[in-house]
């Protein structure tokens, strides 16, 4: 099954946060790289991603779980994507907290 999702995306909005502190560290992006692992950061939140690719029907989903901290707490959740269109779309879920949907593009 060929990779869609391999590789770095921008984050360009989000439900819960806005583009200023998606961008406050970094630009905001995910990563997904081979071996279903993978990293993200938006606003002070960076995480390390384990992922992996389902068959839905006949498109293609992306789930994955994480770990990771914002400024020194330790957070974890879990989230998907799909590609559409050239454009990831997902939510990302914080564990017992805050969750979004997401839209990035291939950087």
């Amino acid at each position: 099954m060929k990779n869609l999702f391999l590789g770095k995306w921008r984050i360009t909005e989000m439900e819960q946060w806005d583009q200023e502190y998606i961008d406050l560290v970094v630009p905001g992006y995910f990563e997904f790289r081979k071996n279903n692992i993978g990293e993200f950061q938006f606003g002070i939140v960076e995480g390390d991603i384990d992922y992996r690719i389902e068959k839905v029907g006949n498109d293609k989903r992306l789930d994955f779980s994480w770990e990771g901290q914002e400024e020194y707490e330790f957070l974890s959740g879990r989230g998907w994507a799909t590609v559409e269109k050239n454009e990831l779309i997902g939510r990302i879920f914080f564990h017992l907290g805050d969750d979004s949907w997401f839209k990035a593009t291939r950087k």
